[in-house]
């Protein structure tokens, strides 16, 4: 059972990477990572994007994280990169940007974890992986 979940069950939609990242964030310290949720379809958090074939579709990003009152951060972990990632990624960077401008109650920052990384570094802390994990933030 989740100790830091909102709910009280994590279902890993299509990987086992979805399960082991929750596990992480359960382990990380309380100063580190106050709550969390998987994102599930029935949350409903969802944010449109424009797909490598130029249609329009909704993205449902992996995990909200809660690192403090202030600050809540948007994970997507992916096994197997498909060819929508760069524009889904693209897309959460611009959403974060746009919510941060609109507002100043909370910030929101986003991470991708490919499950490569995430088995290679073995992350200790969640802020070391959004620190380290740069992918689809730098250039």
């Amino acid at each position: 059972m989740p100790k830091k979940s909102l709910f009280n069950k994590i279902v890993g939609d299509r990987s086992a990477l979805e399960l082991k990242f929750a596990a992480f964030l359960d382990g990380c310290a309380d100063t580190d990572v106050v709550s969390y949720t998987k994102n599930y379809f029935s949350v409903n958090f969802k944010i449109d994007y424009v797909k490598a074939d130029g249609s329009i579709s909704n993205y449902y990003p992996d995990f909200i994280v809660r690192t403090g009152d202030r600050d809540i951060c948007i994970v997507e972990t992916k096994g197997l990169e498909d060819l929508d990632v760069p524009q889904k990624m693209d897309r959460l960077k611009r959403w974060c940007e746009d919510v941060n401008a609109a507002q100043d109650k909370v910030r929101f920052d986003y991470v991708f974890v490919d499950e490569e990384d995430f088995k290679r570094y073995k992350p200790e802390s969640f802020s070391s992986l959004v620190r380290n994990f740069r992918q689809y933030k730098d250039g």
